[in-house]
């Protein structure tokens, strides 16, 4: 399930290309890249309905109301821990690796750039000091069992 395109097979870039980047390792996802200046029509979803973290992007006009709401709880099984970073001030440098720890692309994040890091590995580097937004599931399960650390 995880092997899937991250994209919906609907999803349309209405933005610039470069605005919106889908990262893979041959078929392995390992991460969406999504600028600043993307702008969608309305909303829309960069990842497949079976994803475990759903990435999304919302423009809505002045005045819009989206109506009060309650999620139901529901039992979800993760198999990998993805993570969201939102930059909110300054530059950073990404690499992502395959699975088999290969590099398979470098990236620069600006403030107001997103990245979501599915499969695969990635590494960091601050180009200029930085505030980074981090969101990812839980609970943590511990530095031991959550992530292999490995030089590049």
């Amino acid at each position: 399930q995880h092997d899937c395109d991250p994209r919906p097979a609907e999803a349309t870039v209405t933005g610039s290309v470069d605005a919106l980047e889908y990262i893979r390792s041959g078929d392995r996802p390992l991460a969406i890249i999504l600028r600043a200046e993307y702008e969608p029509e309305s909303i829309e979803f960069l990842t497949s309905d079976d994803q475990s973290l759903q990435l999304g992007v919302m423009r809505r006009p002045r005045g819009h109301v989206i109506a009060p709401h309650i999620h139901k709880p529901a039992t979800r099984t993760v198999q990998y821990t993805y993570e969201a970073l939102f930059i909110a001030r300054g530059r950073v440098e990404v690499t992502f690796f395959s699975e088999v720890r290969e590099v398979v692309a470098v990236r620069e994040l600006h403030q107001g750039d997103c990245v979501m890091l599915m499969t695969g590995g990635h590494g960091f580097r601050v180009l200029e000091d930085c505030k980074m937004i981090e969101v990812k599931q839980g609970p943590y399960a511990g530095i031991d069992f959550d992530k292999f650390r490995f030089e590049q």
